[in-house]
């Protein structure tokens, strides 16, 4: 039995005469993630992407894992390939779905016949299928509206191709269909999640992390390399950027009002997020900020933050409460991994009563006796740089991509 992975684009299909470029890019991002799985080919027909193994020694589970979570694949199944006869479609469904249809109660045939010189159209696909199953399974019923197996069948033209339903994908576009942008990420909830909606939107993301050490950890410095490893199967390759913030942190700690710490500390970090995007060709700074989430999320603190950088600053959780980031961290794999106790450089010298309210010209102020500059140029100088590929490595920058 011959057996391969059927892939649906998503928004792909709305390109127009773009649109070959989208799905080539697509295409790319696929075969990287299912390289180290074996051999496989893959071509694009009729609105639809094909990935076959080339022998049995293609680990065909775990490529089908993998392929749920490229971004711009709206649906996905794995089929069956057989001759283009009624009779071989018929015998070949009920074998190659055997254990769904004899678990099931009910179940409906739906067919697609792109292929117009086959000699029967979808309803006839429909009912001589449908026919013969019920033959063949006599406990089973047809329900149209909520089967529980739906039993599908595409006449195109280098063959037939039975499965069950599809499973949704991803969704979204293609990673770097939409640019480059530089992610300032945590190792808390809300970044990685905002790293996966903007990925999702074709943006391709380099992330910076700043590390205080002695007042941070190893462990924290991991935990978002592990962060950024299970993101990697939706996102693609990262490349890591980790900062070292310690002398920065003091200086703000011994020379900045305290009301004022996170706010000018936040400022630091863009200032420095921005000049490591402008080196790396990133269009945009994306944050994990939540309106009124914390004290420096606030309206006018988010101001102040921003007049720090000229680069736009996107951030996709603004609108969200806590559940809703929360159900999404579930849903991508890391909220387990955030919650884990290593704390990040962001609750280093926490004031105690931060200023809710402040107003440019009063941080700027604060600002003054801070001459960060050199400290800036020094930070940036020290950055560490690895590269998390797709299927979670970690290297040096350096290492060509796979």
């Amino acid at each position: 039995m011959k057996e391969m992975i059927l892939l649906k684009n998503g928004e792909i299909a709305l390109k127009g005469l773009n649109r070959a470029t989208f799905e080539d890019v697509l295409v790319k991002n696929m075969r990287r993630r299912i390289e180290p799985l074996g051999k496989f080919t893959i071509r694009k027909a009729q609105s639809t992407i094909f990935v076959e193994p080339k022998d049995e020694t293609a680990d065909m589970d775990e490529a089908f894992a993998r392929l749920r979570k490229v971004f711009g694949v709206a649906a996905l199944a794995r089929a069956c390939v057989v001759e283009k006869d009624l009779e071989a479609i018929k015998q070949m469904a009920a074998s190659y779905l055997e254990d769904d249809l004899l678990a099931a109660k009910s179940f409906k045939v739906a067919a697609k016949r792109s292929d117009k010189k086959f000699a029967y159209n979808s309803p006839e696909i429909c009912q001589e299928v449908g026919g013969y199953l019920l033959s063949r399974f006599p406990h089973l019923h047809v329900d149209v509206h909520q089967p529980q197996v739906v039993v599908e069948v595409e006449v195109r033209d280098f063959g037939a191709y039975i499965h069950a339903a599809q499973i949704p994908g991803a969704g979204g576009m293609p990673v770097g269909t939409s640019g480059k942008a530089m992610l300032l990420v945590s190792g808390g909830l809300d970044s990685p999640v905002a790293c996966f909606m903007m990925a999702k939107r074709g943006l391709q993301l380099d992330a910076v992390h700043f590390v205080s050490p002695p007042y941070t950890s190893e462990r924290a410095k991991r935990k978002v390399i592990d962060l950024l490893q299970q993101l990697g199967g939706y996102c693609g390759t990262i490349n890591l950027l980790v900062v070292p913030f310690t002398e920065l942190q003091e200086r703000i700690r011994d020379n900045c009002p305290e009301d004022l710490f996170t706010i000018i500390m936040r400022r630091c970090m863009m200032r420095i997020a921005e000049r490591l995007a402008e080196q790396r060709g990133c269009s945009a700074l994306i944050t994990g900020e939540s309106l009124a989430q914390v004290a420096s999320q606030t309206l006018p603190a988010l101001v102040c933050t921003d007049a720090a950088a000229n680069m736009p600053v996107f951030r996709p959780l603004i609108g969200m409460d806590k559940e809703e980031i929360v159900r999404i961290a579930r849903q991508i794999g890391t909220f387990e991994i955030s919650i884990q106790p290593f704390e990040d450089c962001c609750t280093v010298f926490t004031p105690k009563h931060p200023r809710t309210r402040p107003n440019l010209r009063l941080v700027e102020t604060g600002e003054q006796n801070l001459n960060a500059d050199e400290l800036i140029e020094r930070a940036i100088a020290g950055t560490e740089r690895l590269r998390i590929d797709g299927t979670g490595g970690l290297f040096p920058e350096n290492t060509p991509l796979r």
